[in-house]
């Protein structure tokens, strides 16, 4: 198998993390894309995935997967032993529904502001932003606000059990992780009075598989 990405963005680093929680790391090959070169969103690119996106994972016979939930769903079960997406049908319900809300109201609005807010990964990609950019400061205000009140959110859930989806780590709890990460990059901490959320990131921080993903 393959995977098409660039190291240490959020989404790739998603698929990384949970490759090393599943030892699975040897059975990948690795392909370079140059994002800030804007090497996605040219037509050999587009041909594997249309939505100009990575990670990208290439199985044996040919077919692509993109999506991070997707790729990360296939590599969990590839050996019939899921660790991160569930096992019984409310947990699958849990992780499927925090993941949801850790990309929408996190990972991508951390996403929107580090494009609109900052100068992002550089003027190369700046013809395939959204027409918005002209309006960036107040798309990148609200993108902002957007992403601390998600952290907020996950500081009052992890205020009550120890992982984002429940009592298990979780394909959720990387994605938080990563959109952290990219917060991070954008210059957004996290508020100090979110002593919940500080401590997981703490201790995520220190788990072998985020350490040293893939």
């Amino acid at each position: 198998m393959r995977i098409f990405d660039f190291p240490d963005f959020p989404n790739p680093l998603r698929v990384r993390i949970a490759l090393a929680e599943k030892n699975l790391g040897s059975l990948i090959d690795f392909v370079f894309v140059d994002l800030p070169g804007a090497e996605h969103k040219q037509e050999p690119f587009l041909a594997i995935n249309p939505e100009g996106t990575v990670p990208v994972l290439e199985l044996d016979d040919g077919t692509y997967i993109s999506e991070c939930t997707a790729i990360i769903e296939y590599l969990d079960h590839l050996e019939g032993k899921p660790t991160l997406t569930g096992t019984t049908p409310k947990q699958r319900a849990m992780i499927h529904m925090m993941q949801k809300r850790a990309e929408r109201e996190l990972l991508y609005a951390v996403g929107h502001y580090f494009h609109y807010g900052t100068p992002g990964p550089g003027p190369i990609l700046m013809p395939y932003k959204r027409p918005e950019w002209e309006a960036r400061t107040e798309w990148a205000g609200f993108e902002r606000d957007r992403a601390m009140e998600a952290m907020r959110y996950f500081n009052d859930v992890l205020a009550k059990q120890p992982f984002v989806a429940g009592h298990e780590f979780s394909m959720a709890d990387i994605t938080v992780w990563s959109g952290l990460y990219f917060a991070r990059v954008a210059k957004l901490e996290i508020p100090t009075e979110l002593t919940a959320l500080m401590a997981w990131h703490i201790e995520m921080s220190q788990r072998p598989s985020v350490v040293s993903p893939a």
